[in-house]
């Protein structure tokens, strides 16, 4: 896909070098930004085969509000790094999606705290009043994200009508490139043609706004050099890019769907490419 290949170009040309949580260095952009016509594909990396199964398995995940992977955990194993021994997730995304905290003082002077389904918030909105401009998720909780072992990295999201489409923009605090942007460019379309169908809308644009768009550089010879994402970044720019593959969802209420709802046809890619996780 054209727009990824420009991301990998831009961090690799013009980012700098920069130390990291992990112990690993990157290459670091500042503010990268691109965004993609989802009326054109399903956008799929195929320059790497991606595992698209675990992308609906994970959205689901989000979408039901659990702040513990031990469901998830049954078919992938990507949050498992991040989660204690029983499963619990001091940040989960979907979570604070579903049940987000909202605290307000009584007339006594106590707190209360209320939680908001911020999803359904936002399918009501546009149902309601399509050209709002409130149509926004966070996930990002600012008690729980300067304790957690993660806070979220995407922590945002907005939507936009635009006549009969929806458009949807991410804002990413920290982006792997090689390992999590493909993965989040996946997801966040899947959500919009699900949140498309619920309002009986067109899907629109994808735009994605990474502050640290980054790519890790384990140096050759040290016992890092296995997290070193260059040369599969590199050899993805040599390969030429097939058609985006069809996403069909059935048609369904959101609350109703499940994985076997869920096909992509006409998947055709590249050969997978490991990169290691930083953690």
């Amino acid at each position: 896909m054209k727009e990824y290949l420009d991301l990998v170009k831009l961090v690799m040309s013009e980012g700098v070098r920069k130390k990291s949580r992990t112990g690993i260095d990157t290459i670091s952009y500042f503010s990268a930004f691109y965004k993609v016509d989802l009326s054109k594909g399903f956008p799929l990396l195929t320059t790497k085969k991606m595992e698209w199964k675990s992308v609906i398995r994970e959205l689901l995940w989000y979408l039901s509000g659990e702040n513990h992977i031990r469901n998830l955990r049954k078919h992938t194993k990507i949050w498992d790094a991040w989660a204690d021994e029983d499963g619990n997730l001091e940040t989960a995304y979907g979570h604070y999606w579903r049940h987000f905290p909202s605290a307000k003082k009584d007339k006594n002077g106590n707190w209360e705290v209320k939680e908001i389904d911020q999803i359904q918030y936002v399918i009501d909105e546009i149902k309601n009043k399509p050209y709002s401009r409130r149509l926004l998720v966070t996930a990002w909780e600012p008690g729980n994200a300067t304790t957690s072992k993660l806070p979220p990295c995407h922590y945002t999201f907005a939507f936009n009508v635009s006549d009969t489409k929806l458009n949807c923009h991410l804002t990413q605090r920290s982006g792997d490139i090689a390992l999590g942007i493909p993965f989040n460019l996946a997801a966040y379309s899947m959500l919009t043609h699900i949140i498309a169908q619920e309002t009986n809308l067109q899907v629109g644009q994808f735009a994605h706004t990474i502050i640290d768009a980054h790519i890790y550089i384990g140096d050759r010879g040290t016992e890092n050099e296995k997290y070193d994402h260059l040369e599969g970044l590199k050899e993805q720019l040599k390969r030429e890019p097939f058609q985006l593959p069809v996403l069909k969802i059935a048609n369904k209420p959101m609350s109703e769907l499940t994985f076997e709802d869920f096909e992509i046809s006409g998947y055709q890619s590249h050969p997978k490419i490991k990169f290691e996780v930083a953690v």
